[in-house]
């Protein structure tokens, strides 16, 4: 292991707070003289089937604390998600199935192994334990806080005054991810800064529960999408997911408005801080252009998840297509399904979603409206009525999807 000072240094890099950060180096120093690894806990409720670059902000921490000797463990909230998180919820989360939850946390497994060591992380379901109590149980934990204090959180608050319904189980919600942390017994629990609430109910009920040395809370801020302002979010359009295609996950990181290349490089790669800072200097001197660091960046983020090779030919396809206003050789050919196509005419929007060059038809009307459309090169802003389309039109979203159409 590493020693304190230089773990510290690493553990700190991009992290917005740490509750409190003395008992965190008393913990990591008793680590290092018993040879002993730390024992790290994430929750993860799969309400969505997908994670990217914004999820990744909490697993990239925990990977570097990996890295470090210590060891995780992933929590899939198979029961807490039946509740839902009402974290900066405006109204109360519709209910899941049982089958949509076990689905969606299969992704999030295979997702989450792609930052992760496998070597060094244990998956736990938290039915395992919060399925096994009992009523008597349930009013224990819920003695130990009161309802002024739950309705002292920010998004309680607001509900309550806006006279919008907070049902009794989204209380119990803060006492059911409390409990992981006393079934799991660990030494730190990480997420976003919208857990802060969640996180240090865990550690007092530690403390209620008589463990000695309660977890420590260590939080990561909120990633900005590609507008720069709003928190990344698939339904905003503004992600960027692990699981894309090479090339657009470097397209997008080109993206990326210049005031965020530092904060993704501290956030979502694994480049030493002091790295980190060399560049942002020389960003600020002027003698590093921010195209070259997002570049930089872009390869850092392929080479992650699909090694250099895959990088490299990323960033020629960028420099072919964007940087000459080519349209590429290759091109993958799709068809679309055969519902959205009849008689050669379709409405765009969903001829779009329909080939996979858009999630959703308002992303694809947003984009065609915001003139990011071309079909073989010209620019198409039509999203009223449908048009028509021949076989092996090349269609081009924004500026680095593309396919070819085939007509069947």
């Amino acid at each position: 292991m590493l020693n304190l000072e230089e773990q510290m240094r690493i553990i700190k890099k991009g992290v917005s707070e740490i509750i409190p950060e003395d008992e965190l180096r008393e913990k990591i120093e008793r680590s290092i003289k018993e040879d002993r690894p730390l024992k790290l806990k994430l929750g993860m409720d799969p309400t969505a089937p997908d994670i990217h670059l914004g999820h990744t902000v909490v697993l990239r921490k925990l990977r570097q604390f990996q890295d470090l000797g210590h060891e995780v463990t992933l929590v899939i909230g198979d029961f807490t998600a039946m509740i839902g998180d009402p974290t900066g919820r405006s109204d109360t989360r519709n209910s899941m199935t049982r089958d949509q939850i076990m689905a969606n946390a299969k992704t999030y497994k295979e997702q989450a192994f792609r930052v992760l060591d496998p070597a060094k992380t244990t998956i736990r379901y938290n039915s395992e334990w919060l399925s096994k109590l009992n009523f008597k149980q349930v009013l224990n934990l819920a003695s130990k806080y009161t309802v002024a204090r739950m309705l002292e959180r920010d998004d309680f608050e607001k509900r309550y005054k806006s006279n919008t319904p907070i049902y009794i189980h989204e209380f119990l919600y803060p006492f059911m991810q409390g409990y992981d942390s006393i079934a799991l017994g660990c030494d730190i629990e990480f997420g976003g800064t919208d857990q802060k609430f969640n996180l240090l109910m865990g550690r007092m009920l530690q403390r209620e529960f008589g463990m000695e040395h309660p977890q420590i809370a260590i939080m990561m801020p909120l990633l900005e999408g590609l507008d720069g302002v709003k928190k990344m979010s698939k339904s905003l359009g503004n992600y960027i997911g692990v699981d894309e295609d090479p090339n657009d996950i470097y397209g997008k990181v080109m993206s990326l408005p210049d005031g965020l290349i530092i904060r993704y490089f501290e956030l979502v790669t694994d480049v030493h801080p002091d790295k980190i800072d060399e560049m942002k200097s020389q960003m600020e001197e002027g003698t590093l252009n921010p195209r070259d660091a997002k570049m930089s960046l872009a390869r850092e983020l392929v080479s992650l998840y699909y090694g250099k090779e895959k990088a490299e030919e990323a960033e020629e396809h960028f420099k072919t297509v964007f940087q000459k206003n080519d349209i590429p050789d290759e091109i993958k050919e799709v068809s679309p399904d055969a519902e959205v196509l009849t008689d050669g005419k379709a409405w765009p929007p969903k001829l779009l979603t329909s080939v996979g060059l858009a999630s959703t038809n308002s992303e694809a009307r947003r984009m065609i409206e915001q003139g990011a459309f071309k079909i073989n090169g010209n620019k198409m802003m039509e999203t009223t009525k449908e048009i028509k389309f021949t076989n092996g039109d090349v269609l081009q979203l924004g500026k680095r999807r593309f396919v070819k159409l085939i007509i069947k």
